[in-house]
């Protein structure tokens, strides 16, 4: 049987444009590639990418106490957010050309409209227009969802919060993941009174409890107000203002309230049930080791699969689909010890276990530290930085790696090379420290703080 492509990918994000890259340029595969919406997906358009050029936008307002400890005549100016959201704009739509061109350069056909299944080879355009392909790979990534309530639909969600006419002078984040938490430093930082709402009892749930304390109680110091076992009951509108009924029993008005409370999967009208293609609980694609559905012409990559919700690895989960389906080598998805960075402020770099996670597997040694960084110090600050070290008593292994300070994602993504390769506590001992930098403590704690 003769096909249109070897392969056809719907969905223009990280791991689509990745998958159909690789597959055209690397392997000559015929591959054509549908997308609704724009190039890149929600990191580079709605997501790690803008997010990430807030964040040091929001870290200049700290910074000029910090020059003035220094002996800089540096005054403290204004935040202009048209000047800055203008230049975003900008940057984004060049990353979006970039990302078209990418597919061009390698030969992929683009079809700028969405694509729904209609059989196991045959997917059919908004136009109307039927493709068929030997291949068919879903990367239609996911969406930020409000739960249903009195006044949710006067909420934004991260989608948004790019994009507003104006910088608020006050704002209600409700959430406690890294999205919510991010944001709120974010915000904080140009210059918005922040206010955070989580219904738990710690922000960022599932990682390292010390860790993640820590960074609840600077962002607490740097001026966030985080409540803790609060959630919104309902929401209305008063004037240019939005009155806040809370679960804490308070009522208060914010001009903007944004919801990070968690995201779906893109998966919904795209023919995956008729087809015999299943879905989980989340409403996510099920696939198994190596990205592949129920029905075997069909694969799935990225956040449709809800399994680990993260760009870099929607990226090697194309390239291992790449790997098994166009070269010949059957290549498992690899979801062990993945590095990753939250840009709360302050920042936080985590790989392997939590201290929880790994006292819960085997016995352990916890070797930590805390402290002021130089820099900070100098200046005056109180924040306080923590380097963290999970080490198995069996095997020595360094099972988990915590660091909340800044540039804690610069160094968390080297930490995760020697974890990865099955680093033992010795091997860190016997790395010789580079002086001085707060890194430098990952390798001279010589004692154990506790054991578990």
């Amino acid at each position: 049987m003769s096909f249109d492509y070897d392969l056809f990918v719907i969905g223009g994000g990280s791991g689509g444009v990745r998958a159909a890259r690789v597959a055209a340029g690397e392997t000559g595969a015929k591959v054509a590639l549908a997308e609704e919406d724009r190039y890149g997906g929600t990191c580079v358009i709605r997501g790690c990418v803008p997010k990430k050029l807030m964040v040091f936008a929001s870290e200049f307002s700290g910074m000029v106490g910090d020059a003035q400890a220094f002996g800089w005549d540096i005054q403290p100016g204004a935040f202009n957010w048209d000047t800055f959201h203008g230049k975003l704009v900008a940057e984004l739509d060049r990353l979006e050309g970039v990302y078209r061109n990418i597919l061009k350069n390698n030969g992929v056909e683009s079809f700028d409209q969405r694509a729904h299944l209609v059989d196991a080879h045959t997917v059919e355009l908004a136009d109307g227009t039927r493709k068929t392909a030997k291949h068919i790979l879903i990367a239609t990534g996911g969406r930020p969802v409000v739960p249903e309530f009195p006044g949710s639909d006067l909420a934004i969600t991260s989608n948004e919060v790019f994009h507003l006419d104006k910088l608020p002078d006050s704002i209600l984040i409700v959430g406690g993941g890294y999205i919510a938490s991010e944001f709120a430093g974010i915000m904080n930082g140009l210059g918005v009174k922040t206010t955070q709402f989580y219904r738990g009892a710690q922000i960022l749930r599932g990682f390292d409890d010390e860790a993640r304390g820590l960074v609840c109680e600077e962002m607490r110091q740097n001026g966030i107000d985080v409540r803790l076992g609060t959630n919104v009951l309902e929401m209305t509108k008063e004037g240019d203002q939005i009155r806040v009924k809370a679960t804490d029993g308070t009522e208060d008005r914010f001009e903007v309230v944004m919801y990070a409370t968690g995201r779906a999967p893109n998966a919904d009208n795209l023919g995956l049930e008729a087809l015999g293609v299943e879905r989980g609980r989340k409403g996510e694609i099920v696939v198994d080791a190596y990205s592949q559905t129920a029905v075997p012409s069909i694969y799935a990559i990225g956040d449709v699969t809800d399994r680990v919700n993260l760009t870099p690895v929607a990226i090697r989960e194309g390239m291992a689909f790449v790997e098994t389906v166009f070269k010949g080598n059957p290549t498992p998805v690899d979801h062990e010890l993945i590095p990753t960075a939250i840009f709360t402020q302050p920042e936080m770099g985590t790989v392997g276990l939590g201290e929880e996670e790994a006292a819960a597997q085997e016995p352990i040694e916890v070797y930590a530290t805390t402290f002021k960084p130089m820099q900070k110090s100098f200046a005056g600050g109180t924040q306080r930085v923590l380097m963290k070290l999970l080490v198995s008593k069996a095997t020595r292994k360094v099972l988990g790696c915590h660091i909340v300070a800044p540039g804690a994602g610069e160094m968390i993504q080297l930490a995760g090379i020697a974890i990865k390769m099955g680093a033992t506590k010795e091997d860190f001992d016997r790395t010789v420290a580079v002086h001085p930098v707060m890194a430098e403590e990952l390798v001279t704690m010589r004692q154990p703080v506790r054991t578990a």
